[in-house]
């Protein structure tokens, strides 16, 4: 097994050589459908050998862009100001060094897509000439500036939708399947969009060369005009088509699963097969690819029974295994109710102004800063099911009763019912707490008018992304909170007749967001099945 550091390095590495494979035969078919349109096919020739050179060269380019972008949470690029600014504050303003960080991080988001966009150009128009060269008629004058012109059009063209549709943030699958079948499954989505988009590449390039100088519209006339029209489609459908597949193939190898975990039967798998989990979560860079990796490994290992034996490592007898997995699920839950705790005030008018806008979805999620704090969202929903399912599992698999002595029942609950009731805070919506304590009993309750406004800001948008990672993020925590509750159920109706509920299920510190009473009264819900 590959160690942790090397992960990212090898999926790479691997994605270089099956994109590589997967150039080759669209190519070699591409070349084998195009032989009657071409002089001399069965002959090969130095123009053939460096066409197949620069077109796989092109090609390797276009991946790599794509590699140095791609990211699992998306970041706001800085305009072209906020960069001169930022800049100059660098330079002559020491009290800003705070703040490098995040300017750093949004500087380098934009160069990167500047940098995929001018990639993208280069490799439209070498693949371009690569794969139109043998079957042109005319000369490599018109060649280059034709048809390698209306190639950098295209892969500019190309670039740019690539990133106004944010193709470059890693989407993880809610199923994992096996990385053959899972490409397998988007070929006919992705010949679909090349179709579409050749298109309106074609018409696009077309009506560029109407500004390219004199000496580039000297087109032959004839059979052989029409016959190079055809060339030039076919072959940017078969370019846009590798870069679709190409596109479709990194997200498949990035996005599958690894298991940070000694092989079975090894020493490592005997003494503590939970360290390279632990060490991949607790000392890789936040928000990284290899952080969310072992997310989703966790995820899966609590939460299904495939790996049984490393979900019983968790509960072992000292109880640290425990309270750090614990710790790692919990933490970024309390920071997103810390978060959305601290920006509701300020967060208000922002988002009552966006909704009287006419703006798209993508404008609101580059000028609004506060669905910064819903870019995680994949990150929340696998460290609440982590926990709940962890939760869950120790009632029949906790042979030390780690869970119960170190308190993880309770800080799980509170942490899950906190950031629940931070988010429906945050969309405005209306609870029935309000009629059992009452407005004076309720601590969030005074600013009332504030959050209709949410409100109908979130109504006038239910088509964002704010909207929609909100809602879901609602879910995720309500079908966690759920499954604790089904568990225990017969646990915490006793401690509920008793008057123990909250001293046996909730944490005895102030919660992260909202009151202890508020958390008891929502948990009450839940064990009633009356929350929704």
């Amino acid at each position: 097994m590959s160690s942790t550091p090397d992960v990212i390095r090898n999926r790479f590495l691997g994605f270089l050589i099956w994109q590589s494979i997967l150039s080759t035969a669209v190519f070699v078919l591409w070349k084998a459908l195009l032989a009657p349109f071409t002089l001399n096919p069965l002959l090969p020739s130095l123009f053939g050998c460096l066409a197949f050179i620069f077109f796989c060269l092109s090609m390797s380019l276009f991946a790599i862009s794509i590699h140095a972008v791609a990211s699992p949470q998306h970041h706001r690029p800085a305009s072209i100001l906020e960069l001169a600014l930022g800049l100059m504050r660098l330079v002559f303003a020491a009290s800003s060094r705070p703040q490098d960080g995040n300017f750093r991080r949004r500087a380098r988001v934009s160069i990167g897509i500047v940098l995929l966009v001018s990639a993208a150009a280069l490799s439209g128009l070498l693949a371009i000439i690569s794969i139109v060269g043998g079957s042109y008629r005319g000369s490599l004058h018109e060649l280059i500036g034709g048809m390698g012109s209306r190639g950098f059009a295209i892969g500019v063209l190309y670039g740019i939708y690539h990133v106004f549709k944010q193709r470059w943030v890693l989407v993880f699958p809610i199923i994992q399947r096996p990385a053959f079948f899972s490409f397998k499954m988007d070929v006919p989505s992705a010949i679909k969009r090349a179709l579409k988009f050749s298109i309106a590449a074609y018409m696009f390039s077309a009506l560029l060369m109407i500004c390219l100088p004199r000496q580039h519209k000297n087109l032959v006339a004839g059979w052989s005009y029409f016959a190079n029209q055809f060339t030039f489609y076919t072959g940017s459908f078969v370019v846009i088509l590798c870069w679709e597949l190409i596109q479709h193939l990194h997200k498949v190898l990035h996005t599958k699963r690894f298991m940070f975990a000694p092989p079975k039967g090894s020493a490592a798998a005997e003494t503590n097969p939970s360290e390279p989990l632990l060490a991949a979560l607790e000392e890789s860079p936040p928000r990284s690819l290899l952080q969310y990796l072992a997310y989703l490994d966790l995820s899966m290992v609590c939460g299904t029974n495939i790996d049984i034996w490393r979900r019983a490592a968790v509960f072992e007898e000292t109880g640290d295994t425990y309270k750090r997995v614990i710790a790692a699920c919990t933490r970024p839950l309390e920071q997103l109710a810390s978060k959305l705790g601290e920006g509701l005030p300020s967060s208000i008018d922002s988002i009552y102004q966006l909704s009287n806008q006419l703006l798209s979805p993508y404008e609101i999620h580059q000028n609004s800063e506060i669905l910064e704090s819903f870019n995680d969202f994949q990150l929340y929903a696998w460290c609440a099911q982590a926990a709940a399912s962890l939760t869950a599992h120790s009632h029949q698999e906790d042979r030390f009763g780690v869970a119960q002595l170190s308190g993880g029942h309770a800080s799980v609950l509170s942490t899950l019912l906190s950031c629940l009731l931070a988010v429906e805070t945050f969309m405005g919506k209306k609870t029935n707490l309000q009629s059992s304590l009452g407005p004076a009993g309720i601590k969030w309750a005074t600013n009332s008018s504030a959050r209709r406004e949410i409100a109908m800001a979130m109504n006038k948008r239910k088509d964002s992304p704010l909207h929609l990672k909100a809602y879901s993020l609602a879910d995720v925590l309500k079908i966690s909170i759920y499954c604790i509750v089904s568990e225990f159920h017969d646990e915490m109706t006793s401690s509920a007749k008793l008057g123990l509920l909250e001293k046996d299920w909730l944490s005895s510190g102030k919660p992260v967001f909202g009151s202890r009473e508020l958390l008891l009264l929502k948990l009450q819900l839940f064990l009633t099945f009356r929350a929704s």
